[in-house]
């Protein structure tokens, strides 16, 4: 079963950059050991977060080998294989199949607006492409490309396409999915939240798990989410309670992490938490500004994020 790999948490993984914006692999190994040590239990990289639209194929490549290399084997490492490009996303995970990660987080299409024919065509191709489980990814607020449930449970009878991460944040779909993957025999597809607001929520009507922005600064935090509601006990509703109040008291959190375009803000968390060198981010995308910078202060002390003292 592909899609037991992919539950509880699992981060959305920034982009370490050098000062000449390359990508730094020494940060990059120290956030992985981190989230190991911290209980994520996968890790999706170049994504969103990790700044896909602008690494190279070639970047993304390297991401995947150095991070197969340094994970061996202790944690789950998804890539983001997905564009706009059929062709060249096909070609991209043809490369990507013989580096040792464990599977694909395959984004809905930009720009183009393919139809729904277009899309399972899409997503078809890059499918036949590997042997490797793939995680659908529906963001419509970024590439104005929405994903029905119809063309998810189509896409779901193919072998490799194994979950969905919906970050739309629309609870009556997910209940609305759920039903139709039960009619279709498909109870082992992964339901994977995409949004930290509203994850808890999600997770609590039947989803499996959440793929986080706030993990990157919280790993602890969301992980012993995730736990406490995955894990079967007779104490069940007092687990969830606990749940909720850890998730409580990082709410602002979630939604301060977005006061400006993700990844600035919580690259600029990570860096004043000293977990990475510097703030850096690829043009079109620039520093968090000063004005959000003091704002975000306040919700990162009631949070409960410490700023590490810098190393000599």
């Amino acid at each position: 079963m592909f899609s037991a790999k992919f539950l509880g948490s699992i981060v959305a993984l920034v982009t370490p950059f050098t000062l000449d914006n390359k990508i730094d692999f020494k940060v990059l190994a120290s956030l992985i050991e981190w989230h190991i040590e911290s209980g994520t239990q996968a890790i999706v990289l170049g994504g969103t977060t990790g700044e896909s639209a602008t690494l190279s194929d070639d970047e993304k490549v390297a991401l995947a080998c150095s991070a197969v290399a340094i994970a061996h084997g202790r944690i789950k490492l998804l890539l983001g294989n997905g564009s706009n490009n059929t062709a060249a996303s096909v070609e991209l995970t043809k490369r990507l199949n013989n580096t040792g990660v464990d599977g694909y987080l395959t984004v809905t299409p930009c720009y183009n607006k393919p139809t729904a024919e277009g899309l399972i065509a899409h997503f078809s191709a890059i499918a036949a492409a590997t042997t490797l489980p793939i995680i659908l990814y529906n963001v419509p607020s970024r590439t104005l490309c929405d994903m029905s449930n119809e063309i998810i449970i189509r896409l779901a009878e193919l072998n490799n396409i194994v979950g969905i991460k919906d970050a739309t944040a629309d609870l009556s779909r997910l209940a609305n999915l759920i039903t139709q993957l039960k009619q279709n025999n498909k109870k082992d597809f992964a339901l994977l939240s995409g949004d930290d607001a509203s994850a808890l929520d999600y997770c609590l009507a039947g989803g499996h798990g959440v793929i986080s922005v706030t993990a990157n600064v919280m790993p602890e935090a969301i992980a012993k989410i995730q736990r406490l509601i995955q894990k079967q006990s007779l104490n069940k509703e007092q687990n969830i309670e606990q749940a909720k109040l850890i998730n409580a008291q990082i709410k602002e959190l979630h939604q301060a992490l977005f006061i400006e375009s993700n990844p600035i803000t919580v690259k600029w968390v990570l860096f004043w938490m000293n977990k990475l060198n510097n703030a850096n981010l690829r043009l079109p995308l620039l520093s968090l500004s000063t004005t959000a910078r003091l704002s975000l202060q306040q919700i990162l002390e009631k949070s409960g994020i410490q700023q590490y003292p810098q190393e000599n």
